[in-house]
């Protein structure tokens, strides 16, 4: 059983690597593409809109409706430390990609309006952010990823650091 086993990973690791040697020959590249460049999505609203996960999920107004703010710290070591704090949400992993379930899901992080990552908690260290003035934005989503939205209105806050 080991033998085969090891047979496997030499199989796994050589059928691996001529598969990006083949891959590299033919121009391929794994640099993936910009959410928000026009030129790669069509240059107007409707064409981005078309391109984004799915349908918003638009929740009314009233004392039950998520809400979210955020803090970002500078850490004592290195980089930033983002707190996510929403109301009325809670963060769902488990459910990441099923049905929307009202109330649960997880946030997008953005740099500068570019998408960084997912969020299924309260805290994110952030590393590696450019110069200057930056803007740290976070939106909820529901477990489909759609925008979550109060009376039609994101469900996100940002925040402002200045990164020397």
């Amino acid at each position: 059983m080991s033998r085969s086993l090891a047979l496997f990973g030499i199989g796994l690791i050589f059928g691996g690597g001529a598969g990006f040697v083949l891959a590299a020959a033919n121009g391929a590249t794994f640099t993936g593409h910009d959410h928000s460049d026009p030129a790669q999505h069509g240059s107007s609203a409707a064409e981005m809109a078309a391109h984004d996960h799915s349908t918003p999920v638009n929740v009314p107004a009233g004392s039950d409706a998520p809400s979210l703010s955020i803090a970002v710290h500078k850490d004592p070591m290195a980089g930033w430390n983002l707190h996510v704090m929403p109301k009325n949400f809670r963060f769902a992993p488990e459910n990441a990609s099923a049905q929307d379930v009202t109330g649960e899901g997880h946030a997008h992080v953005y740099v500068n309006g570019a998408k960084l990552s997912r969020l299924y908690g309260d805290w994110m260290h952030l590393t590696n952010l450019p110069k200057g003035d930056v803007e740290i934005k976070v939106s909820l989503n529901a477990n489909s990823h759609s925008r979550l939205m109060v009376e039609s209105v994101p469900v996100s806050a940002s925040a402002n650091i200045q990164v020397d």
